[in-house]
């Protein structure tokens, strides 16, 4: 898909929402909405910060991924955010890289 193709869609993907109270609740409220977003990009950017990786919201419609050096990406949804990721770095980005989870573990980001 084209990058109008994807500015133009509809911007609900279903990572936005969950259907149970209190996790990330689709909700009319746009104050909500907006800290719910927040809250998914802050959770992202724990994990990322591990790869040297920065998340920003851009504008409640895309997120930019950054590496140290200011390659930048824009990402459509969270279901983009590691192939994207990936992208940038060059290198897989796991999980459960040892090293990443003694690093949660020991409460380090």
């Amino acid at each position: 898909m084209c990058a109008l193709c994807g500015v133009l869609g509809g911007v609900e993907h279903w990572t936005d929402a969950a259907a149970r109270p209190g996790v990330f609740t689709r909700n009319t409220d746009p104050v909500q909405r907006r800290r719910e977003r927040y809250n998914r990009v802050a959770c992202a950017s724990r994990v990322l910060r591990f790869y040297g990786l920065t998340l920003s919201d851009w504008q409640s419609a895309s997120f930019l991924l950054s590496t140290a050096t200011g390659k930048t990406e824009l990402v459509d949804n969270l279901s983009h955010l590691w192939a994207a990721a990936e992208k940038l770095l060059g290198r897989p980005c796991d999980p459960l890289d040892p090293a990443f989870l003694s690093r949660l573990e020991a409460g380090g980001d």
